[in-house]
């Protein structure tokens, strides 16, 4: 294993056990519960939204160290971030889990910050759901909340 995967495997590990945002959210906009039925994993995901920007998330859930992780980064990707912010992330981090590891664009990697540690999860297919639990979560959140995330290209920053 080279230092970047070696680096790349310490984040997954660090924030599978710090869990950023876990807990549950007082008064969210509205909730979205989802499970992996391949591997068990789950997540309760609560979103606050005001004046067009993510003001509050707060999740709980349980499952592999990959899902941890990925719902503790998208928190402190999207956090405060506003909705056009969101939509260009999930886009990046979508596109970066069907990369099957054949790699993406470098900006893609620098918009994800610690997201870009998920590369190496690309190349299994059944862990890229375990991945995308916490993306799902939210935009379910946000769509019973009433909001539509913008259409954008990944890393299109309009």
């Amino acid at each position: 294993m080279n230092e970047l995967d070696q680096l790349y495997q310490q984040v997954i590990l660090d924030h599978s056990r710090e869990r950023h945002g876990s807990g549950a959210l007082e008064t969210p906009d509205a909730t979205s519960h989802q499970v992996n039925p391949t591997c068990g994993d789950d997540v309760t995901l609560g979103v606050r939204v005001k004046d067009g920007k993510i003001e509050a998330i707060g999740w709980e859930g349980d499952g592999c160290s990959i899902s941890q992780a990925s719902i503790s980064v998208m928190h402190d990707l999207v956090n405060g971030a506003d909705l056009a912010t969101v939509a260009r992330l999930e886009a990046d981090f979508d596109t970066l889990m069907h990369s099957r590891g054949k790699g993406v664009d470098d900006a893609i990697l620098d918009d994800l910050e610690d997201g870009a540690a998920f590369e190496g999860v690309s190349k299994y297919p059944n862990r890229v759901k375990c991945a995308l639990l916490g993306w799902m979560a939210l935009k379910d959140a946000l769509a019973k909340s009433g909001v539509a995330l913008p259409a954008v290209e990944p890393n299109d920053p309009e």
